[in-house]
């Protein structure tokens, strides 16, 4: 999957929007990231993750712990060949449940 793409999948899920933070883009839902890719660095991303699937995730080529976020919570991910594009989009979608899901149920739902 190329960058354009993953961009348009993210903006597809609802309630997505994208900024700029700290010169990464990042995919936000309320305006919590779920998704922040260092752009200047080709196509390497972070997602929140399973703490559960963090140590076998962490284990395959390509993805390591994400700098600078919640240990064992989020990883970062090489480039967008190390996960095929079901897998890709299974992950963000997975990392923006996860963001949600700490958000007020109120909040909650209005993507139920």
């Amino acid at each position: 999957m190329d960058i354009e793409s993953f961009r348009e999948y993210c903006l597809s899920l609802p309630g997505t929007t994208e900024g700029m933070k700290w010169d990464h883009l990042c995919f936000m839902i309320e305006e919590k990231i779920y998704v922040i890719a260092d752009i200047d660095q080709g196509s390497r991303f972070s997602i929140k993750c399973n703490p559960d699937e963090f140590d076998a995730l962490t284990a395959r080529d390509g993805i390591a712990q994400a700098y600078h976020l919640a240990k064992r919570q989020w990883i970062q991910i090489e480039n967008m060949d190390v996960l095929n594009d079901k897998e890709l989009k299974a992950r963000v979608a997975e990392s923006r449940a996860l963001v949600l899901a700490k958000l007020p149920k109120k909040i909650q739902a209005k993507y139920a």
